[in-house]
Formats: structure tokens, C-alpha cells, sequence
């Protein structure tokens, strides 16, 4: 006996299920004009929505609003299938629904972003969005550089800035009995308050210097390349990452001398 849920009015026990076959005889059937078809798609697909909506029920938002933004990438999933690609449906949407999920998050963002952090991330997100409808694959930093023409620390940097906070309370474990919470894995006896300050403190300092020895440091201290290394990708001399590194470090410690 199937379990009644209702989300948006609908009765999710009664959700019928496509086969594969059924899935593909009807993405025929529209793609020659049949529109009629189109509800069928959607209703034999809206468990799938269901199934996505649920890995952010940790996030306190609305269940009912999650689903109509899910069922918004649906709907996009279905107008831009390409069935050329033979690929399963659902390989194809889940990263659509979940992308749309996601950008409504990003969206009613608790955490106030610049603006041109939330423009470079939102390149980048399209970016991602087009790889993956042509490529069926997730983009790496370095196809999202060349699809946008932005530095590759930029784009991380951004998209790093508009990541929803994760909770405290989110379950990151469970074999069936009381599950493991992101803050039971957070106390580390080796890191002291003290320490953690004078992190912040750096990250901060870091952010203030311009946007060259930004890309040295983390070329050195991120990425670990050599200062030869990072001259040949900047075309200037060995010497002179030397002095801007040099020169960098000298004004981080300054002005974490002058706070303290």
C-alpha cells in the first residue's frame, strides 16, 4: 500500500513511473509536434523532481518551493533533450533540476555577495550549464576559464563566495542508526582559536592586495608551483615573482603586526 504525500497538491503516491521505452516513444512523439505529449513527460518524471528535492530538505526551505523550482528545470529539460545523444532522460535532467534548484538558492542567499563576484559566478554557472547540455559531462576550471575568458583563481574564488552556508546540524553519515552531524566533525584539539583568528586575519589581508600578487600566492601557497613556474605563465622574470611575493608576504605581516 503506497504511502499519500501531497507536495503542491499532488498526490505523489499516485505519480505513475515511464519506462525507458515509454520515456523514448513519447520524447518522439513531441519532437515530431505532438505537444500533447508533453504533460506526460511531466508527470512521469515529477518523482524524479521529488527525489532531487529531497537531498535539500536541510537547507529549511519550503519543500512545496523547492519542487516548483524543480519542476522548472524539468520543464527545461524536456524543451532542450536531444535524443541524438542516447542517453538515459535522467542523465540528462538531474543536473538541470539541480541546477535550478541551486540558483534559487543562490538567489535568497542568507550571505550579501558583491556584485562582481555574483556576475563572474553566474558566467561561470552558465557556462557550466552549456558544457554540460553539449558535453554530458561536468566542466573543469580550466573549461570554464576558456568558455568565459576569466582567470581560472576568479572563477573559484567567485563560486566559492556564493556557496550556501552549510548547516551545523546537517547529517553527513548514517548506517541505519543515529547519524553523524557536520558539527560532531568540526573540534580538531590541533588548531587553537588563536590559530583560527589569525587565518581570518590572513584571508582578509590577502584580499586586499591587487589582483597580480593575489594570483602569485595562490599559484604558490594554493596550487604549489614554483616561482619559475608562475613566471613562464606570466611571461615576466623568475626575480620579479620573487620581489611581488617577497613584497606581498612583507604587507600580510605588517598589517596582522598592526592589529595585534
Amino acid at each position: 500500500m503506497r504511502t499519500k504525500v501531497e507536495i503542491c497538491g499532488v498526490d505523489t503516491s499516485t505519480l505513475p513511473v515511464l519506462k525507458h521505452e515509454e520515456m523514448r516513444e513519447l520524447f518522439v512523439a513531441l519532437q515530431s509536434g505532438q505537444e500533447e505529449v508533453r504533460e506526460q513527460l511531466v508527470m512521469g518524471n515529477l518523482r524524479l523532481v521529488l527525489s532531487i528535492v529531497g537531498r535539500f530538505a536541510y537547507r529549511g526551505e519550503q519543500a512545496d518551493d523547492l519542487f516548483q523550482v524543480g519542476c522548472i528545470g524539468l520543464l527545461k529539460s524536456i524543451d532542450h533533450f536531444d535524443l541524438s545523444h542516447n542517453v538515459r532522460f535522467s542523465t540528462y535532467a538531474v543536473p538541470m533540476i539541480i541546477g535550478e534548484i541551486r540558483r534559487h538558492l543562490r538567489d535568497h542567499h542568507p550571505v550579501r555577495v558583491s556584485r562582481s563576484l555574483r556576475d563572474i559566478a553566474y558566467k561561470a554557472m552558465q557556462a557550466k550549464e552549456q558544457f554540460l547540455t553539449e558535453e554530458l559531462r561536468e566542466p573543469t576550471l580550466t573549461d570554464l576559464a576558456r568558455m568565459t575568458g576569466l582567470p581560472q583563481e576568479d572563477i573559484l574564488f567567485a563560486l566559492d563566495a556564493i556557496q550556501e552556508p552549510m548547516s551545523l546540524h546537517e547529517p553527513i553519515y548514517s548506517d541505519g542508526g543515529d547519524p553523524v552531524y557536520m558539527m560532531d566533525q568540526l573540534k580538531d584539539q590541533s588548531v587553537s582559536e588563536d590559530r583560527w583568528l589569525t587565518y581570518v586575519s590572513i584571508k582578509e589581508e590577502v584580499q586586499k592586495l591587487d589582483k597580480r600578487q593575489q594570483n602569485i600566492l595562490s599559484k604558490r601557497y594554493y596550487y604549489g608551483h614554483t616561482q619559475t613556474e608562475i613566471a613562464k605563465d606570466l611571461g615576466i622574470s623568475q626575480a620579479q615573482i620573487s620581489r611581488l611575493e617577497k613584497s606581498a608576504l612583507k604587507t600580510i605581516q605588517e598589517h596582522a603586526s598592526e592589529k595585534n
